[in-house]
Protein backbone atom coordinates (compact mmCIF):
# COMPACT_ATOMS: atom_id res chain seq x y z
CA UNK A 1 0.00 0.00 0.00
CA UNK A 2 1.29 3.48 -0.50
CA UNK A 3 0.45 5.88 2.09
CA UNK A 4 0.84 9.44 0.49
CA UNK A 5 0.71 12.45 2.99
CA UNK A 6 -0.09 15.96 2.39
CA UNK A 7 2.21 19.00 2.69
CA UNK A 8 2.91 19.22 6.46
CA UNK A 9 2.10 22.86 8.35
CA UNK A 10 5.25 23.66 9.96
CA UNK A 11 3.99 27.26 10.92
CA UNK A 12 2.24 26.21 14.24
CA UNK A 13 4.63 23.49 15.43
CA UNK A 14 5.54 25.55 18.71
CA UNK A 15 1.66 25.99 19.53
CA UNK A 16 -0.08 24.21 22.32
CA UNK A 17 -3.68 23.83 20.35
CA UNK A 18 -2.24 23.64 16.64
CA UNK A 19 -5.26 21.48 14.88
CA UNK A 20 -7.11 20.77 17.55
CA UNK A 21 -9.20 23.14 18.26
CA UNK A 22 -10.16 24.11 22.00
CA UNK A 23 -7.26 22.35 24.63
CA UNK A 24 -10.23 20.06 25.79
CA UNK A 25 -10.13 18.35 22.66
CA UNK A 26 -6.54 16.89 22.61
CA UNK A 27 -6.63 15.72 25.77
CA UNK A 28 -6.94 12.59 25.83
CA UNK A 29 -6.31 9.13 24.15
CA UNK A 30 -8.95 10.35 21.25
CA UNK A 31 -7.70 12.51 19.21
CA UNK A 32 -4.99 10.53 17.18
CA UNK A 33 -7.87 10.16 14.60
CA UNK A 34 -7.43 6.67 13.92
CA UNK A 35 -4.11 6.53 12.65
CA UNK A 36 -2.96 4.52 15.48
CA UNK A 37 -0.22 5.89 18.11
CA UNK A 38 1.01 7.74 15.86
CA UNK A 39 0.32 12.03 16.58
CA UNK A 40 -1.03 12.72 13.25
CA UNK A 41 -4.74 14.19 13.59
CA UNK A 42 -5.94 14.08 9.85
CA UNK A 43 -6.80 11.37 7.71
CA UNK A 44 -4.12 12.21 4.77
CA UNK A 45 -3.79 8.78 2.74
CA UNK A 46 -5.02 6.82 -0.43
CA UNK A 47 -4.81 3.33 -1.43
CA UNK A 48 -3.86 2.67 -4.44
CA UNK A 49 -3.42 -0.64 -6.80
CA UNK A 50 -2.68 -1.71 -10.08
CA UNK A 51 -6.37 -1.99 -11.03
CA UNK A 52 -7.01 1.83 -10.74
CA UNK A 53 -8.71 2.97 -13.72
CA UNK A 54 -7.07 6.97 -13.79
CA UNK A 55 -3.57 5.21 -13.29
CA UNK A 56 -1.04 5.30 -16.17
CA UNK A 57 1.29 2.65 -17.72
CA UNK A 58 4.05 4.92 -16.45
CA UNK A 59 3.32 4.55 -12.72
CA UNK A 60 5.48 1.71 -12.17
CA UNK A 61 3.16 -1.39 -12.09
CA UNK A 62 3.40 -4.05 -14.72
CA UNK A 63 1.35 -5.98 -16.65
CA UNK A 64 0.45 -9.05 -14.70
CA UNK A 65 1.33 -11.70 -16.78
CA UNK A 66 4.58 -10.25 -18.46
CA UNK A 67 6.24 -13.29 -19.94
CA UNK A 68 9.88 -12.56 -19.83
CA UNK A 69 12.05 -14.39 -22.23
CA UNK A 70 15.04 -15.77 -20.59
CA UNK A 71 18.17 -14.60 -22.56
CA UNK A 72 22.08 -15.83 -22.75
CA UNK A 73 24.78 -14.88 -24.74
CA UNK A 74 27.18 -16.35 -27.18
CA UNK A 75 29.58 -16.92 -24.69
CA UNK A 76 27.34 -18.83 -22.36
CA UNK A 77 26.45 -20.72 -25.58
CA UNK A 78 30.45 -21.29 -26.07
CA UNK A 79 31.18 -23.05 -22.33
CA UNK A 80 27.98 -25.43 -22.85
CA UNK A 81 29.51 -26.05 -26.25
CA UNK A 82 32.78 -26.93 -25.09
CA UNK A 83 31.40 -28.88 -21.88
CA UNK A 84 30.07 -31.47 -24.53
CA UNK A 85 33.54 -31.70 -26.13
CA UNK A 86 32.18 -32.43 -29.36
CA UNK A 87 33.87 -31.59 -32.95
CA UNK A 88 30.33 -29.99 -33.88
CA UNK A 89 28.28 -29.87 -30.48
CA UNK A 90 24.15 -29.64 -30.63
CA UNK A 91 23.47 -27.14 -28.00
CA UNK A 92 19.55 -26.71 -26.93
CA UNK A 93 18.07 -23.70 -25.48
CA UNK A 94 14.45 -24.26 -25.60
CA UNK A 95 12.80 -20.80 -24.10
CA UNK A 96 15.88 -18.97 -24.77
CA UNK A 97 17.28 -16.08 -26.90
CA UNK A 98 20.73 -16.24 -27.98
CA UNK A 99 22.33 -12.64 -28.03
CA UNK A 100 25.27 -12.21 -29.68
CA UNK A 101 27.70 -10.85 -27.03
CA UNK A 102 30.92 -13.03 -26.74
CA UNK A 103 32.10 -15.10 -29.53
CA UNK A 104 31.76 -18.50 -30.84
CA UNK A 105 35.40 -20.76 -30.85
CA UNK A 106 34.41 -23.65 -32.94
CA UNK A 107 31.06 -24.31 -35.03
CA UNK A 108 27.97 -25.45 -33.22
CA UNK A 109 24.32 -26.43 -33.98
CA UNK A 110 22.47 -24.10 -31.57
CA UNK A 111 18.75 -24.81 -31.42
CA UNK A 112 17.34 -22.06 -29.77
CA UNK A 113 13.15 -20.05 -29.36
CA UNK A 114 15.01 -16.56 -30.86
CA UNK A 115 18.29 -15.66 -32.24
CA UNK A 116 19.25 -11.78 -32.13
CA UNK A 117 20.48 -10.57 -35.82
CA UNK A 118 24.05 -10.02 -34.76
CA UNK A 119 24.02 -13.75 -33.15
CA UNK A 120 22.87 -14.93 -35.92
CA UNK A 121 25.20 -13.86 -38.43
CA UNK A 122 28.55 -14.74 -35.56
CA UNK A 123 27.03 -18.61 -35.67
CA UNK A 124 26.66 -18.45 -39.50
CA UNK A 125 30.40 -17.26 -40.16
CA UNK A 126 31.71 -19.53 -37.93
CA UNK A 127 30.27 -22.51 -39.97
CA UNK A 128 27.52 -23.42 -37.31
CA UNK A 129 23.38 -23.30 -37.63
CA UNK A 130 21.35 -20.95 -35.79
CA UNK A 131 17.65 -23.32 -35.53
CA UNK A 132 14.46 -21.45 -34.32
CA UNK A 133 12.64 -24.19 -32.33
Amino acid sequence: MVVRHGKRNRKYFGTRRWGAGNIKNARGAGDRGGVGKAGARKHKFTHMTAKEPWLKKSKGFAPWRRKRQNSISLDGVNRLAMLKGEEKPTVELKGYKVLSNGTLEKPAVIKASAFSKGAAEKIKKLGGEAIVV
